[in-house]
């Protein structure tokens, strides 16, 4: 039995020397190291002998096996160098390179990271939620009645389960102020969803921060002071900024900010880039109730809250006269970010 062992084992090194190709290869470890292959059958046969001769047959069996894998392993080593000669067999190493294109971060990557810089070192922390939400986070606790434009399928993704596409990141609001404490001060980056008609300054899917601070004693004069400085900490010192009067559900009294917009090659404009408020007392009490206690009793707290369109942003940062531009994917447009 031994000596069977002999020669197979020297027939399998005979045929894997001989083997001109991978698939030779394999065929030859099927044949021998296979289910079926004479090595298998060899080692089924152990059961027969007496047991005084298993263990010899045992250890030159496992000889055997060993000395053929690793002849299979050294040969596609071998295979595998002279494949990768052939693949650069014709090339000429003087001819310059290619040009490797360099990447760069897009726009709206680029602005919504210095904006959540600048928030952060005014004391806000970061807070995400899911994008598709109810109803009682995105408007029933946000103060907004039945009747509001925002609510109708007209203006609202909605799923057949009732639940809809976020149409701001407010609702991270909402369930921030579910499981914290006063004092809270947070943004929210991330995607929101209206169905918008889709110009110049509008899109059906874009990208919002919010931000909430609630404490004792916070004033109309906080949040103007907070916003004046992060926009010409993000704009520049000489930034044109207005509060409009304006109407939110959920804050009161609400203003809409705008920032002048410098395109080239255009007219300055204003455009519209946040609206911001008072957390109205109304967010509070439903809260308040919410949660079974009186953490956020509006007698007690008092908050801001403002969110801005960072497509907008992005837009007077590099003077871009048409959001759309910033979804194009054209790469002649986003190079000059890069």
């Amino acid at each position: 039995m031994k000596q069977q062992l002999d020669t197979i084992q020297a027939d399998a090194l005979a045929a894997i020397a001989a083997s001109a190709d991978q698939k030779a290869l394999d065929d030859t470890r099927v044949a021998f190291l296979g289910k079926k292959g004479t090595l298998t059958a060899a080692a089924a046969a152990m059961k027969d002998l007496p047991n005084e001769e298993k263990p010899a047959y045992g250890q030159a069996l496992n000889v055997a096996r060993k000395a053929v894998t690793e002849a299979i392993d050294a040969k596609l080593v071998e295979l595998q160098e002279v494949e990768d000669k052939k693949s650069v067999d014709g090339i000429d190493l003087t001819l310059p390179p290619r040009e490797l294109l360099e990447g760069g971060l897009h726009p709206l990557t680029l602005i919504k990271d210095r904006a959540v810089q600048i928030l952060r070192r005014m004391g806000f922390a970061l807070a995400d939620g899911p994008e598709i939400e109810t109803e009682y986070h995105c408007f029933d606790a946000l103060n907004t009645p039945d009747d509001h434009p925002a609510r109708n399928e007209k203006d609202t993704f909605y799923f057949d389960s009732g639940k809809l596409l976020r149409t701001h990141t407010s609702s991270v609001q909402i369930r921030t102020m579910e499981k914290a404490t006063p004092p809270v001060r947070i943004i929210a980056p991330g995607s929101a969803y209206r169905r918008d008609e889709i110009d110049a300054t509008h899109l059906s899917v874009f990208n919002q921060l919010e931000g909430l601070f609630v404490a004792e004693d916070v004033k109309l004069g906080d949040l103007k002071g907070t916003l004046e400085y992060f926009f010409r900490a993000l704009f520049g010192t000489e930034t044109e900024i207005r509060f409009r009067p304006h109407f939110f559900p959920f804050t009161e009294p609400s203003f809409e900010i705008d920032i002048k917009l410098h395109a080239k090659g255009q007219e300055p404009k204003w455009i519209e880039v946040a609206g911001c408020g008072m957390v109205d007392p109304a967010v509070f009490s439903s809260l308040a109730e919410s949660r079974g206690d009186e953490v956020f009793d509006p007698e007690k707290v008092t908050g801001f809250a403002f969110g801005m369109g960072l497509d907008r942003l992005a837009m007077i940062q590099w003077g871009i006269k048409d959001i759309r531009l910033l979804i194009d994917n054209d790469t002649r447009f986003l190079k000059q970010f890069a």
